[in-house]
């Protein structure tokens, strides 16, 4: 029985990821509307094969693609350039002077793919900051527990292309974006740090930030000396924004894909304990599907993400329930949670017992942020690849009583 509900959980995510094909995603969206554009610019970890609808429309259009690592391919009649992800690196550092480059050098409109990761994967530090200092802020967010939010108001006014900044080095010619959205309620100036799109704040709400979350004293001077010396204010040139999928389509795919399915209403985000809760308590018997992006505060030094981390909080919460027979799928979009080589976690009525039949202590695991190694010993981690899209996560669990 748990063998078939872990098959079934799969497939119910499966339905959902394919929900966010990135290529009929931009083809439909260029069926209803376009001008053909003088260069397309692909950014964000759905980039290269959205970049290959927009060439199959537009052969020959100048192309630039800036992807992560396990999403990047040779593409033909495209520059791609493979950079890191959740750290920038310093392929993404020349990635975005490529782009800052081809969009000053352009001499008609501009086509711009954007997917979540797109604002790790293009650093472009805003003068005097250096890679060095944008990467200690990036570890700083990353380890801070903000929401993704948070996390971009303040890598906005860090940046030469975030917040807008991508419209400025265009200008003044047009541009127009094809949206994946990553983020839930698709704010579209949190979607790759909103590259097309006004900032989310202003310096001073980012130096407010970060000193209420008593982050101020842990990023590099430079930082500090910049957000308490903005530059004037530029007006923002206009665009259009046209949103082409999202975490929300994919639950609704999901739901299609069970039918009978309870769906969480509300996107489950916040901390990944009180997550655990949250869905333990909304699932009765039978089928429970949400989207959402949790959080997680790192207090350890082990691996895995926020989806593993979830997930083995969820085998807790429904144990110390009496669950008999169930099963819960929490994963990635992308195919990758954290640094590691997993989408996420699906376990069982079995994965606390066979943790601790390993020599593995669950909640010493939990304490130093380690699922990737508890989901591990238990034979639960969920690989499924880099998947070409990024629209959140999603969760499935199927109980049996």
């Amino acid at each position: 029985m748990a063998h078939d509900m872990r098959a079934e959980a799969l497939r119910i995510f499966q339905a959902g990821v394919a929900a966010a094909n990135p290529v009929a995603a931009v083809s439909a969206a260029l069926d209803a509307t376009i001008t053909p554009p003088a260069l397309i610019v692909a950014l964000g970890k759905a980039a290269g094969l959205m970049a290959q609808a927009a060439l199959a429309r537009f052969p020959g259009t100048p192309t630039l693609v800036v992807t992560n690592h396990e999403n990047a391919t040779p593409i033909e009649g495209a520059k791609v350039f493979a950079a890191g992800h959740p750290v920038p690196d310093d392929n993404g550092a020349q990635a975005a002077q490529a782009v800052i480059a081809a969009l000053r050098a352009t001499d008609g409109p501009v086509l711009a793919l954007i997917s979540g990761g797109g604002s790790a994967l293009l650093p472009a530090p805003a003068t005097p900051l250096t890679l060095a200092d944008k990467q200690q802020v990036n570890a700083v967010l990353l380890a801070s527990g903000l929401d993704i939010t948070g996390m971009n108001l303040i890598r906005q006014q860090l940046s030469d292309l975030k917040g807008g900044g991508f419209l400025r080095q265009a200008a003044p010619h047009p541009v127009t974006a094809l949206i994946l959205s990553d983020v839930v309620g698709d704010d579209l100036s949190v979607i790759a740090s909103g590259p097309t799109v006004a900032p989310i704040g202003t310096a001073q709400d980012a130096v407010t930030l970060l000193q209420a979350r008593g982050l101020w004293e842990r990023v590099p001077q430079a930082v500090r000396d910049h957000l308490l010396a903005p530059g004037p204010a530029v007006d923002l040139p206009n665009a259009i924004n046209i949103l082409i999928g999202s975490n929300s389509q994919s639950v609704v795919a999901m739901a299609a894909a069970m039918p009978d399915a309870h769906v969480i209403a509300d996107p489950v985000i916040g901390d990944v304990r009180n997550a655990a809760r949250l869905i333990c308590g909304a699932a009765g018997p039978g089928v429970t599907l949400w989207g959402g992006e949790t959080t997680v505060q790192l207090h350890g030094t082990g691996r895995g993400g926020r989806n593993q981390e979830l997930a083995l909080l969820i085998a807790q919460e429904a144990a110390a329930r009496g669950w008999a027979a169930w099963a819960c799928l929490q994963g990635g979009t992308d195919g990758r949670d954290g640094p590691t080589d997993a989408a996420g976690g699906l376990v069982d009525q079995g994965t606390l017992g066979r943790i601790a039949a390993a020599g593995g202590d669950i909640d010493a695991f939990l304490a130093n942020n380690d699922s990737y190694a508890a989901l591990g010993l238990a034979g639960d981690l969920l690989i499924t690849g880099a998947t070409g899209t990024n629209v959140a996560d999603l969760g499935v669990l199927i109980r049996r009583e």
